[in-house]
């Protein structure tokens, strides 16, 4: 008889709550569009240091897994939607920046945060409509109507107030006006969970490349984001617990700067800057994702999230306990070896579960899984006969104690 995996919603978020209960938790996510983990290195950014000396600073990366069913382009779009739905583009389906057919079955954290408390208060400060109509999908069936309480952007599409020029001069003063609006907005209102977006870096970059213009434009971008942490820190003051993340969604071509979308190094290396106190060892490893910022939000804003989601979320929380990360599912001709990396206690225990179908995807429905093995965690990999599994995809979840990851196993076609 068939088991059907049972995640508790206690292995994303503690049920006794990880952190103090008394202070009203509240989360801001700032995007500096396109500014690659060297150029942050070389540039003097003393609001993002102010920010990591209070917390912490992880290089990180976009992309998914170079070469594989995961592999995501380093475009700007795509990299938003995988921060806010911690999933890669073979979910999210965000290809490209004309964002064509999100697949809204992946939640992002509004929708989240939205469902657990109804009564949150959301905001958007950008200068791209389409991250609040498309990406999050404001009001949309397929998003369940999602409604976002204040809303500060489109401001790219009013060439009377903002005349364009081809020099972006016009962007420059949008993240302007967006930082201003954004630091008042949070200072007077303190939302629950806000998104600030500032483009003007990556439009330096493809103008100028790796350039003088690039550097002041990360600086310019800095002193923005000086804004905004002060305004975090006066409701800090007030008593409130703030997480606030400062980061990129892809970095430049190698060899000019003036390009990115590809898989190379550089346009994959990003960075992560926070506030938060509670970093685990695993955010210091410097091998963290873009994904692992929307499990690390949830886990802040304590919020219960549905099993069939979970399973679903390809990011682990940089935050509070780990157990399990860096999931690895390979066929060989003898046997399917399950690996992974441990960071749990010595003696808890790693469920591997495993489905045939993609429901989920599909549908938004829950996949049947089937429990396979319960291992020691700090065995780290556990093997079984590839006769067992005929179908031409398997979906895995590893289950520890404190959280859960997956991975896909795409099975080759007969005769390869």
């Amino acid at each position: 008889m068939k088991r059907i995996i049972l995640l508790s919603l206690g292995v994303l978020i503690a049920a006794v709550p990880l952190f103090a209960q008394d202070s009203p938790k509240k989360v801001v996510f700032i995007i500096l569009d396109g500014i690659a983990y060297d150029v942050i290195k070389q540039v003097e950014t003393p609001n993002i240091d102010r920010i990591s000396d209070a917390g912490g600073f992880s290089r990180a990366y976009v992309g998914g897994e170079k070469g594989s069913y995961s592999q995501t382009p380093t475009i700007s779009a795509v990299g938003y939607n995988s921060l806010l739905t911690g999933t890669w583009v073979n979910k999210h389906n965000v290809h490209g920046n004309n964002i064509r057919r999100p697949n809204y079955n992946y939640w992002t954290i509004f929708r989240y945060l939205r469902e657990a408390r109804p009564e949150a208060k959301l905001a958007v400060f950008s200068s791209w409509l389409d991250n609040r109509t498309k990406l999050v999908g404001e009001g949309l069936e397929a998003t369940g109507g999602l409604k976002i309480d204040y809303a500060f952007d489109g401001f790219e599409l009013d060439s009377i107030a903002f005349p364009h020029d081809s020099k972006k001069q016009y962007i420059s003063d949008i993240d302007e006006h967006v930082s201003q609006e954004a630091a008042r907005y949070i200072h007077d209102n303190g939302p629950d969970l806000s998104w600030v977006y500032l483009e003007y870096p990556d439009d330096m970059g493809h103008q100028y490349g790796d350039s003088p213009q690039l550097f002041d434009a990360v600086k310019e971008a800095d002193r923005q984001t000086g804004l905004i942490y002060d305004a975090v820190l006066s409701r800090i003051r007030m008593g409130e617990d703030w997480l606030i993340i400062v980061t990129t969604d892809h970095g430049r071509e190698p060899e000019t700067g003036l390009h990115h979308g590809g898989q190379s190094e550089r346009e994959r290396d990003i960075w992560i800057s926070t506030n938060s106190p509670h970093l685990n060892a695993y955010f210091h490893l410097q091998t963290v994702a873009i994904t692992d910022i929307l499990p690390t939000l949830i886990r802040h804003l304590e919020i219960p999230v549905p099993e069939k989601n979970l399973q679903e979320v390809d990011g682990v929380p940089l935050i509070g306990l780990l157990s399990v990360y860096h999931p690895e599912v390979k066929r060989n001709i003898q046997n399917i070896v399950f690996s992974w990396e441990f960071m749990g206690e010595d003696d808890d225990e790693i469920e591997i579960w495993a489905s045939a179908s993609n429901k989920f995807r599909t549908t938004g429905k829950a996949d049947r899984y089937k429990l396979l093995a319960t291992v020691k965690g700090n065995q780290k990999s556990w093997s079984e006969s590839p006769l067992k599994f005929k179908a031409p995809q398997m979906k895995v979840v590893f289950k520890g104690k404190h959280n859960t990851v997956n991975k896909w196993l795409v099975m080759p076609k007969n005769n390869e």
